[in-house]
């Protein structure tokens, strides 16, 4: 369980903002008809261009910079010469790694029209990250972050993905404690100053089975149903806490 001093602070503040730029940028691209991989080789040309490393590639032999998955892919999507298509959910997740320090966020982006019922289901998977940020505050428990964003997802009538989840982030990619988006039996860490945690509500509109596909990376729900990833990296303060990356901000 790592907890940062004031150089890890503020190089995972660093690592956040070349994230957060990346995604406004992101933001104001037409994907509609992008390739996923060229999505990717956008995003790996930032991150250098700003002096960072990308923290995905090649970690446990993922072979690209970002994380794309797209309508039933959860998470860990491999980019590739897949087509973004009208009225695709595509999920982008990115880790940054500046000066030896790590921060990790994702955003999920609708591309041209849907349904009301899955602006919907976009709009209220971001708004369960900010009711989990709000509980990340020293002195609180992992279980205040989980059980914030259950509760907010079911009430909504969404399920959230169990086996996997939020994480601690600074020194590696993925450190104690993790934060699942339910509340779980077993150990409860206590959230304490100078952690940085990387929420990450995954929801569902269906069940919150999911299975592995065949590449042994990507995570997609079992019932084929949609799902929504948002994720920010927060530096936690003797009072209150920063939001390093700014996803649920934008």
């Amino acid at each position: 369980m790592g907890i940062l001093n004031d150089e890890g602070i503020k190089n995972v503040i660093l690592a956040g903002e070349i994230i957060h730029r990346i995604f406004k940028t992101i933001e104001n691209m037409e994907l509609k008809g992008m390739k996923t991989v060229e999505l990717n080789d956008v995003i790996h040309k930032m991150i250098i261009e700003h002096n960072g490393q990308p923290a995905f590639l090649n970690y446990r032999g993922f072979p690209k910079s970002a994380c794309i998955s797209i309508n039933d892919e959860v998470v860990h999507g491999i980019p590739d010469n897949r087509v973004i298509k009208e009225g695709d959910l595509v999920k982008v997740d990115i880790g940054v790694n500046y000066g030896g320090y790590i921060a990790d966020a994702a955003r999920t982006f609708i591309i041209g029209s849907v349904t009301e019922a899955v602006a919907r289901f976009v709009r209220l998977t971001k708004e369960a990250l900010k009711k989990g940020i709000e509980k990340a505050r020293a002195g609180n428990r992992v279980s205040h972050i989980s059980r914030a964003i259950q509760e907010f997802v079911e009430a909504n009538g969404y399920s959230v993905v169990r086996e996997l989840t939020g994480h601690g982030v600074g020194r590696s990619l993925h450190e104690e404690p993790m934060i699942p988006n339910f509340v779980a039996p077993g150990p409860d860490p206590e959230i304490r100053c100078g952690m940085a945690l990387a929420i990450e509500p995954m929801t569902n509109m269906g069940g919150f089975e999911v299975k592995t596909a065949k590449n042994g990376w990507t995570i997609l729900t079992r019932d084929g149903s949609l799902s929504c990833h948002f994720e920010d990296t927060i530096i936690i303060l003797k009072r209150g806490f920063l939001n390093a990356t700014r996803v649920a901000e934008g």
